[in-house]
């Protein structure tokens, strides 16, 4: 009887240890917390099923677009039930955050990602990397055959064979990074280029990559862990991956990240969120855990097998806190160039 009631008193422990970690508090008030996330349903609905369980914290959740989301955060301002913002790309993050709509983090959550995924004024965080890439079908293409930047998709040897989503927020941020390189003349003609070459539109980024391996289109402008997606329902799907070069627009690094709105009454419930998506749960969740095989963000973690290591991958020298003060013009740019469907 006493050996049992020990191992009781030690699981109660143990539990409360847990609990204190994400800054619960284990009373009898129920804890809840309001997400607005740009992150798609099936692929981050495990983060919040294992965070409830873990912390006892009911997770309220608003799925959207990021561009949509940031710009909801904008309009609702102090009347906005949002607690989190959790979303697709930093350029969402930074608009959020340039609207005053994202509370500064503490400096101990900041320190845990490096300085090249977080917003210079403490605003937001990366959660997990990642990088563009062009996906193409191995059946038709050898690397070889891929030009080594994206401005080389814009000859006519590449008319009907392209896809891509252009209401994507990560296209969005893709294009902002774009400006920001080359300046917006340049971008332009870019766009204007691949549009006369009739590329194919999707709504997500996951047909584009399906429709690369049934070869309705040869090339798709993506993010690179939609790949890994659709390896884990068809494993022998002829594609792959290709890298452009380093300093290449088409090769941005970005980040899924969060925030914390500001005014909200549930500020630590929020922290206690964003610190478990740096725990060493969270973070393998991105490397190992999910099919998306993202990159993990906080030092220790290792990528999924097969993908170049992040030090190596490198995009435009851009701050990525810059994409949030262009997306509004880019959007605008976007429109008047026909990407809008």
């Amino acid at each position: 009887m006493r050996r049992t009631l020990v191992v009781v008193v030690l699981l109660c422990v143990g539990a409360a240890l847990a609990a204190s970690a994400w800054g619960t508090t284990g009373g009898q008030e129920a804890r809840s917390l309001t997400i607005y996330s740009g992150r798609e349903q099936e692929l981050v609905e495990p983060l919040f099923e294992r965070f409830e369980k873990t912390t006892g914290i009911d997770v309220k959740v608003r799925y959207g677009g990021s561009t949509e989301l940031a710009a909801t955060l904008a309009e609702e301002g102090g009347n906005s039930p949002a607690d989190v913002f959790f979303a697709q790309d930093a350029g969402t993050l930074g608009a959020a955050a340039k609207a005053g709509r994202l509370e500064r983090l503490p400096a101990a959550l900041l320190r845990k990602v490096p300085a090249r995924f977080r917003d210079t004024g403490g605003r937001w965080l990366g959660t997990s990397g990642r990088a563009r890439v062009v996906v193409y079908n191995t059946d038709v293409l050898k690397p070889a055959d891929l030009p080594r930047t994206i401005f080389g998709f814009v000859d006519p040897r590449w008319k009907g064979k392209v896809g891509l989503a252009p209401t994507n927020a990560s296209f969005h941020a893709f294009v902002s990074a774009m400006r920001l390189t080359v300046g917006d003349p340049r971008t332009r003609a870019w766009l204007r280029g691949i549009k006369a070459n009739d590329p194919k539109f999707y709504e997500k980024n996951t047909p584009v990559v399906e429709a690369v391996a049934s070869r309705e289109i040869e090339v798709g402008f993506v993010n690179h862990y939609y790949l890994y997606l659709v390896k884990a329902e068809r494993p022998k799907a002829p594609i792959a991956n290709f890298f452009p070069r380093r300093g290449d627009p088409g090769a941005l690094v970005n980040a899924a990240g969060v925030g914390v709105v500001t005014g909200n009454d549930r500020r630590a419930e929020a922290l206690s969120f964003v610190r478990f998506l740096l725990s060493p749960w969270g973070q393998r969740f991105y490397a190992s855990g999910a099919e998306e095989a993202e990159y993990p963000l906080v030092a220790g973690f290792k990528p999924r097998k097969g993908l170049p290591p992040l030090a190596q991958v490198h995009g435009p020298a851009i701050s990525l806190g810059q994409l949030g003060t262009k997306l509004e013009s880019t959007l605008r740019m976007l429109s008047e160039e026909g990407y809008t469907s």
